[in-house]
Protein backbone atom coordinates (compact mmCIF):
# COMPACT_ATOMS: atom_id res chain seq x y z
CA UNK A 1 0.00 0.00 0.00
CA UNK A 2 1.72 2.98 -1.32
CA UNK A 3 1.15 6.15 1.42
CA UNK A 4 3.69 8.74 0.25
CA UNK A 5 3.82 10.69 -3.09
CA UNK A 6 7.00 12.61 -0.98
CA UNK A 7 10.33 11.77 -0.03
CA UNK A 8 13.40 13.91 1.34
CA UNK A 9 16.27 14.79 -0.11
CA UNK A 10 18.97 17.34 -0.03
CA UNK A 11 20.79 20.14 -2.27
CA UNK A 12 23.72 17.96 -2.93
CA UNK A 13 21.81 15.44 -4.19
CA UNK A 14 19.60 17.27 -6.06
CA UNK A 15 22.58 19.08 -7.98
CA UNK A 16 24.18 15.81 -8.60
CA UNK A 17 20.93 14.11 -10.31
CA UNK A 18 20.13 14.05 -13.76
CA UNK A 19 17.62 16.35 -14.88
CA UNK A 20 14.69 16.25 -17.49
CA UNK A 21 15.87 18.27 -20.52
CA UNK A 22 12.78 17.94 -22.97
CA UNK A 23 11.08 15.41 -25.04
CA UNK A 24 10.68 14.01 -28.70
CA UNK A 25 10.20 16.95 -31.28
CA UNK A 26 10.59 19.89 -28.57
CA UNK A 27 8.18 18.49 -25.78
CA UNK A 28 7.65 20.28 -22.55
CA UNK A 29 5.82 18.01 -21.25
CA UNK A 30 5.81 14.24 -21.39
CA UNK A 31 3.28 11.31 -19.51
CA UNK A 32 3.00 7.34 -19.92
CA UNK A 33 4.56 6.18 -22.76
CA UNK A 34 6.67 9.11 -23.89
CA UNK A 35 10.26 8.68 -24.17
CA UNK A 36 11.94 11.97 -23.17
CA UNK A 37 15.89 13.25 -22.84
CA UNK A 38 17.75 13.59 -19.28
CA UNK A 39 21.17 15.24 -18.84
CA UNK A 40 23.41 14.01 -16.18
CA UNK A 41 25.74 11.46 -14.52
CA UNK A 42 24.32 7.82 -16.31
CA UNK A 43 27.89 5.94 -15.27
CA UNK A 44 26.48 4.27 -12.67
CA UNK A 45 25.06 2.02 -15.52
CA UNK A 46 21.51 2.42 -13.51
CA UNK A 47 18.45 1.51 -15.47
CA UNK A 48 15.60 2.38 -13.42
CA UNK A 49 14.83 5.99 -12.03
CA UNK A 50 12.43 7.80 -10.60
CA UNK A 51 11.21 11.15 -11.70
CA UNK A 52 10.84 13.97 -9.09
CA UNK A 53 10.11 17.20 -8.60
CA UNK A 54 11.80 19.43 -5.84
CA UNK A 55 9.75 21.64 -3.56
CA UNK A 56 9.94 23.49 -0.29
CA UNK A 57 12.85 23.03 2.44
CA UNK A 58 11.30 20.93 5.63
CA UNK A 59 12.10 23.69 8.62
CA UNK A 60 12.14 22.66 12.03
CA UNK A 61 9.96 25.21 14.06
CA UNK A 62 11.75 25.62 16.66
CA UNK A 63 16.06 25.96 15.61
CA UNK A 64 15.20 26.62 11.81
CA UNK A 65 17.53 24.15 10.94
CA UNK A 66 16.93 22.20 7.78
CA UNK A 67 15.83 19.32 7.74
CA UNK A 68 15.69 18.10 4.49
CA UNK A 69 13.99 19.36 0.71
CA UNK A 70 10.92 18.09 -0.31
CA UNK A 71 10.92 15.96 -3.69
CA UNK A 72 7.27 14.91 -5.23
CA UNK A 73 7.18 11.63 -6.56
CA UNK A 74 6.03 12.38 -10.36
CA UNK A 75 6.61 9.33 -12.64
CA UNK A 76 9.45 6.31 -13.09
CA UNK A 77 11.54 5.76 -16.44
CA UNK A 78 13.73 3.10 -17.70
CA UNK A 79 17.34 4.32 -19.71
CA UNK A 80 17.02 2.96 -23.17
CA UNK A 81 20.30 4.89 -24.55
CA UNK A 82 22.86 6.89 -23.11
CA UNK A 83 24.94 9.35 -25.38
CA UNK A 84 27.53 10.66 -23.35
CA UNK A 85 26.15 12.42 -20.76
CA UNK A 86 22.24 12.84 -22.31
CA UNK A 87 19.78 9.50 -21.59
CA UNK A 88 16.99 8.71 -23.66
CA UNK A 89 14.22 7.38 -21.21
CA UNK A 90 10.59 5.78 -21.43
CA UNK A 91 8.31 6.90 -19.15
CA UNK A 92 7.11 3.41 -17.51
CA UNK A 93 4.43 5.19 -14.76
CA UNK A 94 2.98 8.82 -14.74
CA UNK A 95 1.40 10.41 -11.33
CA UNK A 96 1.14 13.44 -13.31
CA UNK A 97 3.43 15.48 -16.07
CA UNK A 98 7.12 15.57 -16.39
CA UNK A 99 8.56 18.52 -17.09
CA UNK A 100 11.96 20.35 -17.52
CA UNK A 101 14.31 20.50 -14.67
CA UNK A 102 12.48 17.37 -12.58
CA UNK A 103 15.34 15.05 -11.28
CA UNK A 104 16.15 11.94 -11.63
CA UNK A 105 16.81 10.26 -8.09
CA UNK A 106 16.77 6.35 -7.16
CA UNK A 107 13.35 4.90 -6.72
CA UNK A 108 12.15 5.36 -3.18
CA UNK A 109 8.72 3.35 -2.31
CA UNK A 110 6.17 5.39 -0.35
CA UNK A 111 4.79 2.42 1.10
CA UNK A 112 4.01 -0.02 3.99
CA UNK A 113 5.82 -3.27 4.31
CA UNK A 114 3.83 -6.10 4.87
CA UNK A 115 4.48 -6.54 8.24
CA UNK A 116 5.11 -4.18 10.84
CA UNK A 117 6.10 -4.65 14.69
CA UNK A 118 4.49 -1.86 16.59
CA UNK A 119 6.77 -0.62 19.36
CA UNK A 120 6.91 2.39 21.31
CA UNK A 121 10.40 4.46 20.70
CA UNK A 122 13.15 2.69 23.18
CA UNK A 123 14.19 6.46 23.57
CA UNK A 124 12.27 9.76 24.85
CA UNK A 125 10.84 11.43 21.56
CA UNK A 126 9.68 14.92 21.89
CA UNK A 127 9.02 16.67 18.40
CA UNK A 128 6.18 18.31 16.41
CA UNK A 129 4.21 17.89 13.38
CA UNK A 130 6.57 19.91 10.63
CA UNK A 131 4.22 19.10 7.44
CA UNK A 132 0.46 17.29 6.55
CA UNK A 133 0.59 15.54 2.79
CA UNK A 134 -1.49 17.25 0.19
CA UNK A 135 -0.24 20.78 1.10
CA UNK A 136 -2.75 21.31 3.86
CA UNK A 137 -2.73 22.52 6.92
CA UNK A 138 -5.61 20.02 8.58
CA UNK A 139 -5.51 16.53 8.92
CA UNK A 140 -7.16 13.75 10.28
CA UNK A 141 -6.80 9.68 10.48
CA UNK A 142 -4.80 7.67 7.84
CA UNK A 143 -3.30 11.19 6.34
CA UNK A 144 0.46 11.38 6.62
CA UNK A 145 2.78 13.52 8.37
CA UNK A 146 6.28 14.45 8.50
CA UNK A 147 7.54 14.75 11.72
CA UNK A 148 10.70 16.84 12.93
CA UNK A 149 12.92 13.59 14.48
CA UNK A 150 14.57 10.58 12.55
CA UNK A 151 17.22 8.62 12.42
CA UNK A 152 19.27 10.67 14.51
CA UNK A 153 17.06 10.22 17.58
CA UNK A 154 16.79 6.77 17.00
CA UNK A 155 13.00 6.61 15.55
CA UNK A 156 12.75 3.21 13.41
CA UNK A 157 9.81 2.30 11.44
CA UNK A 158 7.13 0.79 13.72
CA UNK A 159 7.35 3.19 16.30
CA UNK A 160 4.29 4.81 17.28
CA UNK A 161 4.06 8.27 19.14
CA UNK A 162 1.33 9.60 20.63
CA UNK A 163 -0.34 13.60 19.12
CA UNK A 164 -1.24 16.39 21.51
CA UNK A 165 -2.48 19.61 21.09
CA UNK A 166 -0.64 21.96 22.92
CA UNK A 167 -2.06 23.55 26.34
CA UNK A 168 -3.27 27.32 25.50
CA UNK A 169 -2.63 30.02 28.00
CA UNK A 170 -5.30 31.09 29.80
CA UNK A 171 -5.83 34.06 32.90
CA UNK A 172 -6.63 32.41 36.24
CA UNK A 173 -9.74 35.44 37.24
CA UNK A 174 -9.02 34.50 40.72
CA UNK A 175 -4.80 34.37 41.50
CA UNK A 176 -4.69 36.90 38.35
CA UNK A 177 -1.60 35.07 36.42
CA UNK A 178 -1.42 33.28 32.98
CA UNK A 179 -1.30 29.79 33.40
CA UNK A 180 -0.59 26.76 30.91
CA UNK A 181 -3.03 24.25 30.37
CA UNK A 182 -2.26 20.46 30.32
CA UNK A 183 -1.22 19.42 26.49
CA UNK A 184 -4.24 17.38 25.24
CA UNK A 185 -3.61 14.05 23.49
CA UNK A 186 -5.80 13.94 20.45
CA UNK A 187 -4.36 11.04 18.18
CA UNK A 188 -1.53 8.10 17.52
CA UNK A 189 0.19 7.93 14.11
CA UNK A 190 2.65 5.09 13.08
CA UNK A 191 6.35 6.36 11.74
CA UNK A 192 6.84 4.23 8.22
CA UNK A 193 9.77 5.56 6.91
CA UNK A 194 12.53 7.49 8.56
CA UNK A 195 15.73 9.95 7.48
CA UNK A 196 18.49 11.46 8.99
CA UNK A 197 16.93 14.32 10.09
CA UNK A 198 13.13 13.78 10.18
CA UNK A 199 10.41 11.17 9.24
CA UNK A 200 7.07 10.39 7.75
CA UNK A 201 4.35 9.00 10.20
CA UNK A 202 0.65 7.60 9.20
CA UNK A 203 -1.91 9.27 11.54
CA UNK A 204 -3.69 6.00 12.53
CA UNK A 205 -5.97 7.68 15.11
CA UNK A 206 -7.78 11.11 15.59
CA UNK A 207 -10.05 12.13 18.08
CA UNK A 208 -9.96 16.02 16.52
CA UNK A 209 -8.50 17.61 13.90
CA UNK A 210 -4.54 17.37 13.37
CA UNK A 211 -2.52 20.70 12.81
CA UNK A 212 0.88 21.60 11.38
CA UNK A 213 2.62 22.23 14.97
CA UNK A 214 0.91 19.76 17.03
CA UNK A 215 3.40 17.85 19.52
CA UNK A 216 4.46 14.27 19.28
CA UNK A 217 5.80 11.83 22.27
CA UNK A 218 5.95 8.86 23.31
CA UNK A 219 2.68 7.18 24.01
Amino acid sequence: MSVSKNRVTNAAELQAAPYVLGGYERRLLMGMGDDFYARGDFTRNQLNYGIYRPGNAYIDPISGEVLGIRAEDIASARVKAVDKDIGTLGVTRSEGEIRLRDRLLDREEGALPPVFHLQAPGQEILGQVINIEGGVRNGGALDVVSINRGDRESLKPGDTLAIYKAGEWVKDPVAGQQVRLPDERIGLLMVFYTYEKMSFGLVMEADRQLDIGDLVRNP
